[in-house]
């Protein structure tokens, strides 16, 4: 019964989880190249039952032979193994702004690869990021929203001087004549890169590093100067997984609470015998 009570409320806690991870996509369904998160759920161990006994045979001294049957197995609980990001493309809008920039993936070698504009954190370390709602800031260098730099192919922080200039489709600014290219990298295997908030990423410990998107001839991409990508977060969709991960959640609560009310009355049944 114990057995039954732990696997119900592992389904609770893995459903649970589940809510936040769906939660936090739908929260985030208009923020510019967001990937949504998707989780994936995994069984623990199972256990394999089995009946043992013997077999008397009829022999002079009577000899006992041990037998062993299978019975099957028995699962143990869920949990939430990990969250994944999805990288599928996000729809482009248009809007006037001329810091705003969007990646237009095409056709890849590996359908998991994706490329990334090079940002700068407040630690001064690389990161990437897909969200190009760029700003300039009051020293002219081309920003993300929460003030990390955009940095060009060599490594080194983007300065604009302001809001006047052009980027090409291959990710050159041209800045009154000057052209800088923009970081640009591409990963061969996007869900193994682990967000880190604000919108950027990091490889993961087991990622391939990341090369030179321009650098690798099988990589199609474009950049698009006034456009945003937004989420790819699908609102029904995501409120559809909500209302199920939520039932559920109320399935395998009811079925604990049924395990609680067993072992209630089997506690009182028992301080009753004489």
């Amino acid at each position: 019964m114990l057995r039954g009570f732990y696997t119900a409320a592992s389904g609770m806690k893995a459903n649970q989880r589940m809510q936040e991870t769906l939660s936090n996509n739908m929260a985030n369904a208009y923020t510019p190249g967001y990937k949504a998160d998707q989780g994936t759920m995994r069984a623990f161990p199972e256990l394999l039952i089995e009946q043992m006994g013997s077999k008397r045979i009829p022999t002079k001294e009577g000899l006992n032979l041990p037998v062993r049957h299978g019975i099957g197995s028995l699962n143990t609980g869920v949990y939430l193994q990990e969250t994944v990001p999805s990288f599928t493309q996000g729809d482009l809008r248009e809007t006037g702004v001329s810091t705003d920039m969007a990646i237009l993936q095409g056709e890849v070698p590996d359908e998991a690869g994706a490329v990334f504009f090079d940002v700068q954190n407040e630690a001064g370390e690389a990161r990437y990021t897909r969200n190009g709602n760029f700003t300039v800031d009051n020293e002219g260098f081309l920003t993300t929203n929460q003030g990390y730099y955009v940095l060009d192919d060599a490594g080194n922080p983007v300065n604009t001087g302001g809001m006047e200039f052009d980027v090409s489709d291959d990710g050159v600014l041209n800045i009154d004549g000057q052209e800088i290219p923009l970081g640009l990298s591409y990963s061969p295997n996007a869900p193994d890169m682990v967000k880190q908030g604000n919108d950027v990423y990091q490889p993961g410990e087991e990622a391939a590093p990341l090369v030179d998107a321009r650098a690798n001839p099988d990589t199609a991409f474009a950049i698009r100067q006034n456009v945003l990508e937004g989420s790819n977060v699908d609102p029904a969709r995501t409120m559809t997984e909500m209302m199920n991960t939520y039932r559920t959640f109320e399935l395998n609560q009811r079925v604990l609470k049924a395990y609680d009310q067993s072992l209630q009355k089997t506690v009182t049944e028992i301080g009753r015998l004489r």
